[in-house]
């Protein structure tokens, strides 16, 4: 049977009882929490002076008025003293001679948790030990005799020393440990480089921030550890550590294509304190938010203008439509069709303004790049001249991704389209496709035209700015622009040996794996979660259900066979479905969230950055697009 703690205590007060120093424990407070029968003994105590909670300075006045400390202090001074040493209290080692004639020795040591513990030894025989030889042995001198009693008590004080550095090292051995699991589960890589630029310490972190670096860099140079790239990147900021700034700044690294935000610290012995972390989602999801609001913006500005402009713009057509049918003059005609076709354009000017402006929201699903790759050149090659080539280079993974098939190969058609009126009569477009580890898809067209202007290079992504005169709108840059920030990508525009160059970056993200297999179900409604788990059941799920997220994450660590979750954002209680998403984060699950929340809601566009979202009301077909059962049944 496990022992009580008045057993526990009992054995303890034993123990201590049988030990032959007298031994005292005083807290921080300067109460008495430990001592044993040897120390009342000693000091020959009362009762009241050895039960736990006794006044330390109650203590020293009752043997001081005893005599204990001699005549030559008044007690309250003497009471004063002593409880300011033990408030300011450090390790030591006294010897003593009592009235009594008794010596005796007093080492002490502070406790990690305040207060204090003093051993008081017996060492009268020792003390008359040494007298006794110093009386008897007239063949050694004064000065031997002096040594070895100074050798004697200098080694029991080193004993005494020995003993409160053992302990300091136990404590710190253990708070090291602890420091250093907590720094190794941290999602972020914290080392120290000295002066020369070599790692003195590393929470062995740093592959899991910049894939594809080594790990144990103890030692190595900080150019070697992060490559020539990367470190050409940090060495000015870290030049500026050196010489005592605390610079906080992001790069892209080359070995993973991820974004990264590092902060330097100076130490005063001059290396550089380093922490680093892999920005690369939150960097997505910033620029694909800030996108969002630049549009909401935009959508104000321009909407109530273009619906007024509208309006006049159908007043100017019914009037000309009036000057048409009237006998009019040949040149006058013409006049009233010229007008009639500025009108049109204009009309179409707007709709366009519309489709940049207006609410339109990403719909991910599970997409086949080789499919999306091989229609987009049958769509394509029958508007190209005919000396002008498309190629299209495939270089992506057989692996379904979540990307909007419709707005992303109505932006490479866009691009095709513009490299077309480039290239003239003939000419070569190429359009190519890989992935950048599993951080990027990047999609690149490329023509044999003119190139960019230094003029269209700086302002090509401004709404409006063209370079085709009156046939261009100046809108189909910054549509493709828009769709690929919404998405948290981006796109740079340049130009190569032969002509221009448009570069898409699009996150990497996998599709749910397809085909059936256990779905975990979360739905706080009674009602829809029926309905969805009949959907499932028909794509070939087996489905287990919950109803908040304590619950499915309860679910997801006990239950090892789950292929798909399907969570509503709003569930039951004060969590919501992004916060399942962080739950589950790095265990490889894949999340679908649904809502019926409008676009504009924060939780709805939070989603969209972080998981394929389906808004209610969804059919069967809609959920089977989305996680890939139906392409491949």
């Amino acid at each position: 049977m496990p022992q009580t703690d008045a057993q526990t205590k009992a054995l303890t007060t034993a123990g201590l009882n049988l030990i032959a120093q007298a031994l005292s424990i005083y807290d921080h407070n300067l109460r008495l929490a430990v001592s044993n029968q040897r120390f009342r003994e000693m000091f020959d105590l009362p009762d009241r002076l050895v039960q736990p909670g006794a006044r330390f300075d109650d203590t020293i006045r009752h043997m001081a008025e005893r005599g204990e400390y001699g005549s030559s202090y008044s007690v309250d001074e003497l009471v004063r003293q002593r409880v300011g040493q033990a408030r300011t209290f450090e390790p030591h080692y006294v010897e003593r001679r009592r009235p009594n004639g008794q010596t005796i020795s007093i080492e002490g040591y502070p406790l990690p948790q305040g207060g204090w513990v003093t051993v008081y030894t017996d060492i009268t025989h020792t003390k008359q030990s040494e007298e006794l030889l110093r009386a008897r042995s007239e063949e050694l001198s004064d000065q031997v005799l002096t040594h070895a009693e100074d050798l004697a008590a200098s080694n029991r004080e080193l004993a005494a020393t020995i003993k409160a550095l053992e302990e300091t090292k136990r404590q710190l051995t253990e708070i090291e440990a602890r420091t250093r699991l907590t720094t190794e589960m941290m999602p972020a890589h914290i080392a120290h480089v000295d002066s020369t630029g070599h790692y003195t310490y590393s929470n062995r972190r740093l592959s899991s921030v910049m894939p594809g670096r080594p790990s144990d860099i103890v030692g190595q140079h900080i150019s070697a550890a992060l490559g020539p790239s990367s470190f050409a990147r940090i060495k000015p900021h870290l030049t500026a550590a050196y010489q005592g700034s605390s610079p906080v700044f992001e790069f892209n690294e080359d070995h993973g294509a991820r974004r990264i935000r590092v902060a330097f610290t100076p130490d005063q012995s001059g290396g550089v304190y380093i922490l680093s972390m892999d920005i690369t989602e939150e960097t997505q999801t910033r620029v694909a938010l800030q996108q969002s609001r630049r549009r909401a913006l935009a959508a104000q500005m321009t909407s109530g203008l273009a619906h007024d402009f509208s309006n006049l713009l159908t007043i100017i057509l019914g009037m000309q439509s009036k000057l048409a049918r009237m006998e009019l003059a040949d040149e006058a005609a013409e006049l009233v069709a010229g007008t009639r076709t500025a009108a049109r354009r204009g009309g179409q000017l707007l709709n366009r303004i519309a489709d940049m402006t207006s609410h339109r929201t990403l719909r991910p699903q599970a997409t086949d790049m080789h499919a999306l790759l091989a229609d987009l050149k049958l769509l394509a090659t029958p508007s190209l001249p005919p000396a002008v080539g498309l190629s299209v280079l495939d270089l992506m993974p057989d692996e379904r991704l979540l990307l909007d098939p419709g707005l992303l190969q109505d932006a490479l058609l866009n691009l095709i389209l513009n490299a077309r009126d480039a290239c003239g009569a003939s000419g070569q477009i190429t359009v190519s496709a890989h992935r950048i580890k599993r951080t990027w898809v990047e999609i690149t067209v490329t023509d044999t035209g003119p190139g960019f202007t230094p003029d269209a290079l700086d302002k090509a992504l401004n709404p409006f700015f063209t370079t085709k005169g009156g046939e261009g709108s100046g809108l189909g840059l910054p549509m493709v622009y828009d769709m690929v920030k919404l998405a948290g990508g981006d796109l740079q525009l340049g130009n190569t040996l032969v002509g221009a160059s448009v570069t898409l970056r699009l996150p990497y993200r996998t599709a749910p794996a397809s085909g059936g297999g256990l779905a975990l179900l979360v739905e706080d409604s009674e009602g829809l979660r029926a309905t969805f788990r009949d959907m499932l059941i028909g794509l070939g799920h087996a489905v287990i259900e919950a109803t908040s997220v304590d619950e499915a994450a309860a679910l997801a660590a006990e239950v090892p066979d789950i292929s798909l979750i399907l969570s509503d954002i709003n569930l039951q209680g004060a969590a919501t479905g992004l916060d399942l998403l962080d739950r589950m984060d790095g265990t490889g699950l894949p999340c679908v969230l649904m809502t019926s929340l409008p676009t504009d809601d924060p939780l709805h566009r939070t989603a969209l950055m972080r998981a394929p979202v389906l808004r209610k009301p969804f059919t069967a077909t809609d959920l089977a697009a989305l996680i890939a059962a139906k392409d491949t049944a």
